[in-house]
């Protein structure tokens, strides 16, 4: 490819690239450029959110470019406060360590892991000693730091602000220094952190890096960003059946949004999919088409087939999944509140959302919808229990 077709695969789906003309002399040198992205282990799981990132991490391996996935272990440890007007809680190194095993094992599935350099932030942040973490304060100041957005939000606010989350861009800036980034990737949450590290660069003497900032993936609501803490997030480790489902279920508006930023189809190929819907095909094909297209990135193409048609089963001829889950529960009282079940099974995360389930007429036992929140199920008994549209389990209730 041209250096400009190469730059126009690039620009598919970015949205900002700081600076351009700086990534098209990077470009046209010739060399193998040095892509880095930073991953806090905040949590175990990678969702649908993440790989719009880990998307373009591909687009650069496959142009064959060196991608160092740095996972911030020590930053995990001070809790990056962007999007947060209060301080994060830090995560223990224990919780740290292990979020980061999980996410070595996920990131294959989308990057080679044969060809990228993992690294992690301790390596170097570790040896620095406190006269190496005054020496990098040195090089910003407070003014600068208060006009990241959040930041300036929560000062102006009356809102406290730790003196060490001050040091989390400059960290994320330092790790840039330490692997001598030519092309630093992130959400459009990370620019500020990411522009640090061009300053810091500059102020060590390397050709700063260009920064390309991702778009934010909104969850299944269509309003706020894809967060498991919000329930409204699609995990990459999900089955099949639960992966396929939740795509079929946004709107055909967010369809697009996520078709744009998901998708490995061109933008020509997404163009003619838009054409014919305007031309009175359905979109509900479309849907399960792109939903095909994720349950076999991250499973198989047989998963993808099975999920579908589960999914026709379920939703069109009423038929329950054959592979859910089952669920043994002692009692010791005879007997078990339907709410206590539902939260025990897995099914709800707590007692209270069972009993808005209820309330909302969104829970079946055997199909038949429940309407007393107060009901007891009396051991021993053996059903199948559904909250909402996807969510199932054989619950077997015996006595103690």
């Amino acid at each position: 490819m041209t250096i400009t077709q190469t730059l126009t695969q690039i620009k598919q789906s970015t949205q900002e690239i700081l600076l351009e003309d700086e990534l098209r002399t990077k470009l046209e040198s010739g060399k193998s450029l040095r892509i880095k992205a930073g991953f806090d282990p905040t949590a175990p799981d990678l969702h649908l959110g993440h790989t719009v990132l880990l998307n373009k991490l591909r687009q650069f391996q496959n142009l064959g470019h060196t991608i160092f996935f740095l996972i911030g272990d020590f930053t995990g440890m001070i809790g990056d406060p962007s999007g947060k007007n209060v301080t994060r809680k830090p995560l223990s190194k224990e919780e740290v360590l292990e979020n980061a095993r999980t996410y070595q094992e996920q990131i294959s599935k989308i990057i080679d892991p044969d060809t990228i350099q993992i690294c992690f932030n301790s390596q170097w942040m570790n040896k620095m000693d406190a006269t190496g973490l005054i020496k990098l304060a040195a090089q910003h100041t407070v003014a600068r730091m208060l006009e990241r957005d959040d930041f300036h939000k929560r000062y102006t606010g009356g809102h406290a602000i730790a003196i060490h989350e001050f040091l989390y861009p400059l960290i994320q800036g330092y790790d840039s220094v330490q692997l001598r980034a030519d092309v630093e990737l992130g959400g459009t949450d990370q620019k500020f952190n990411m522009l640090v590290g061009r300053e810091l660069q500059r102020h060590s003497g390397q050709t700063p890096q260009v920064v390309l900032t991702m778009p934010i993936l909104e969850g299944l609501d269509g309003v706020k960003k894809m967060s498991k803490s919000l329930d409204n997030y699609i995990g990459i480790k999900e089955p099949p059946s639960e992966m396929f489902g939740k795509l079929m279920s946004i709107s055909d508006t967010l369809m697009w949004r996520y078709i744009d930023v998901l998708s490995f189809k061109t933008p020509a190929q997404i163009a003619k999919l838009q054409q014919s819907v305007t031309e009175g095909a359905n979109p509900r094909d479309i849907k399960v088409e792109f939903a095909q297209e994720i349950v076999e990135r991250f499973h198989s193409r047989a998963d993808a087939v099975h999920a579908y048609e589960q999914f026709v089963a379920r939703f069109k001829r009423g038929e329950v999944p054959e592979d859910m889950p089952e669920v043994t529960l002692t009692v010791e009282n005879g007997y078990i509140p339907i709410a206590n079940l539902l939260k025990q099974a897995g099914l709800t995360p707590s007692t209270s959302e069972a009993t808005r389930m209820i309330k909302q007429s969104a829970v079946k036992i055997d199909g038949e919808k429940v309407s007393d929140r107060s009901q007891k199920i009396l051991a021993p008994s053996n059903h199948v229990y559904q909250v909402g549209k996807r969510r199932f389990a054989r619950v077997l209730v015996n006595d103690k």
